[in-house]
């Protein structure tokens, strides 16, 4: 007889009910970052032709109701609950939005339908960022198809602003003209004046339009990650993209390699919105967000204790529960550790708690792959909290923790994310962690039998007599590796006791 899975955490979900297109995101557990298990997307144009006609577009009304037929299917087969519909820009802005909505209620009574002022749906979008940044501050922009949101940031939500100037709005109003649509959003821009409080500060960017934008950077520079999210350019890198773009003929936009079909007419419009959202706000780079509006919703049923975690630590904690063998060892580690870096600033000892916690996530790999996939599994890992420094460092310290060679080819990209001295750092404390590993076997009990401490050029590996830890063959050369890569002697001496407080 099989014994009964565990039951899963709960789920929720959220259908986004957009201009452009139609998204269901399930989420599940409520954790700090959100963990999405299902995704899915169907472009329909709802505010396609709203700026000529006032009204949603007759077609893809009757194409959304078979997509979100089989969305509340889908969310009902998954235990998603609650479940939601947001409807944006369009349907509150057509003639015809309260008749649209009014009969998605009656066809579809289980799933709650609210319709978002612009208001919101901007303090939603700046949720969702300040879920991965808490600290984020600048100008935050949310390109959709009807509408653009816009929130000045700092640390939390200061003002916000909803223009007409969504792609699909935009073509209507430029008559698809790129030259006029210049004039139309540089004219609106003007009258947002905070939005120059921006200056020498970051614009993050949410929308599809423009993280198609970040993607076709990334393979025109070869850039060593793929991963959108927390992408970062320069403003005059950022200024570049966008006259590239909006210079390019449909056919040339046609051959360049990560360009959706679908997004060749918006492109172009979405290039000039933010060339000249760059001008209006005078920002020193910008960041691409892959969360806004959804993760904004999701961040709305966090537990405030949980949403007041530090979501880089919290990622750590979250990939440990699910994929090591313990919650006990990380704390011990990270005390463990703590005397090879005495000068960490708070920012690097946040680095080096995360590794700590994710240090175990390859354990059930196959062995003969273990640096490698847990390696990968870092880098590439969804987490909202982790930038690309902080996924490059944690990667390096979990393939050295695992004892990959320090040359193979495989951890190029990291090695291409991090400048020398994070390089050096991440492979001591790989190499720390890999002999705190051999000596506990994964275990905190057995840790607590040993200690490290700097001491007078040596580094002094401190073990208590009969606490089933010894000084063999292969402890001793890990330790001598430690000791090289900071430039210490290796040594060893004995404790009469348990050294867990030494």
């Amino acid at each position: 007889m099989h014994a009964p899975l565990s039951p899963h955490p709960p789920r929720l979900g959220v259908i986004d009910l957009g201009s452009n297109s139609v998204r269901l995101v399930v989420f599940e557990g409520l954790t700090r970052n959100p963990q999405i298990v299902f995704n899915e997307k169907a472009i329909l144009g709802l505010g396609r032709g709203l700026h000529l006609t006032g009204r949603l577009n007759e077609e893809a009304m009757a194409q959304s109701v078979t997509v979100l037929e089989r969305y509340a299917i889908v969310a009902a087969a998954m235990r998603a609950g609650p479940v939601e519909i947001l409807a944006t820009a369009a349907v509150r802005d057509a003639q015809n939005g309260p008749a649209y909505v009014e009969m998605l209620r009656r066809r579809f009574p289980s799933l709650p339908i609210r319709v978002l002022a612009g208001e919101e749906e901007a303090r939603l979008s700046a949720l969702g960022v300040l879920c991965g940044i808490p600290q984020a501050d600048g100008i935050l922009g949310d390109l959709g198809g009807g509408s653009l949101e816009l929130v000045r940031l700092d640390c939390g939500v200061v003002r916000t602003a909803t223009v007409p100037l969504g792609v699909l709005r935009l073509i209507d109003r430029s008559g698809n003209d790129v030259v006029r649509a210049r004039a139309i959003v540089e004219e609106t821009l003007r009258d947002i004046p905070w939005l120059a409080e921006g200056a020498g500060r970051d614009l993050y960017l949410v929308g599809g339009s423009w993280r198609t934008l970040a993607r076709i950077h990334i393979g025109q520079t070869g850039y060593p990650l793929s991963v959108v999210h927390h992408y970062t350019l320069a403003r005059e890198e950022a200024r570049d993209l966008t006259g590239v773009i909006t210079n390019l003929s449909r056919k040339a936009l046609e051959r360049v390699p990560g360009v959706s079909r679908r997004r060749l007419d918006t492109l172009p419009f979405a290039a000039v919105v933010l060339r000249r959202l760059l001008r209006a706000t005078g920002a020193r780079r910008v960041v691409f967000s892959a969360n806004g509006l959804r993760e904004g919703w999701y961040a709305t049923h966090l537990d405030p204790e949980v949403a007041a975690e530090d979501p880089v630590i919290a990622a750590g904690r979250d990939l440990c529960r699910r994929f090591g063998r313990s919650e006990d060892l990380p704390p011990a580690l990270i005390l463990w550790t703590e005397p090879i870096f005495p000068d960490e600033t708070p920012t690097l000892r946040r680095l080096r708690e995360t590794a700590c916690w994710v240090s175990d996530i390859g354990a059930h790999e196959h062995p003969d792959y273990k640096a490698e996939q847990a390696f990968l599994r870092m880098l590439r890992q969804p987490g909202i909290g982790l930038d690309h420094h902080a996924r490059a460092f944690l990667a390096l310290t979990l393939a050295i923790r695992h004892e990959a060679d320090p040359l193979a080819p495989w951890l190029a990209p990291a090695r291409a994310l991090l400048d020398v001295a994070s390089a050096k750092r991440a492979e001591v404390l790989g190499v720390a962690l890999r002999l705190a590993y051999t000596l506990c076997g994964g275990t905190s009990a057995l840790l607590a039998q040993t200690s490290l401490r700097i001491d007078q050029g040596r580094v002094v590996l401190r073990l208590a007599r009969g606490g089933g830890v010894f000084a063999g063959e292969a402890v001793w050369r890990r330790l001598e590796r430690l000791a090289e890569a900071v430039g210490r002697e290796p040594a060893t001496e004995l404790a009469p006791q348990a050294v867990a407080a030494a």
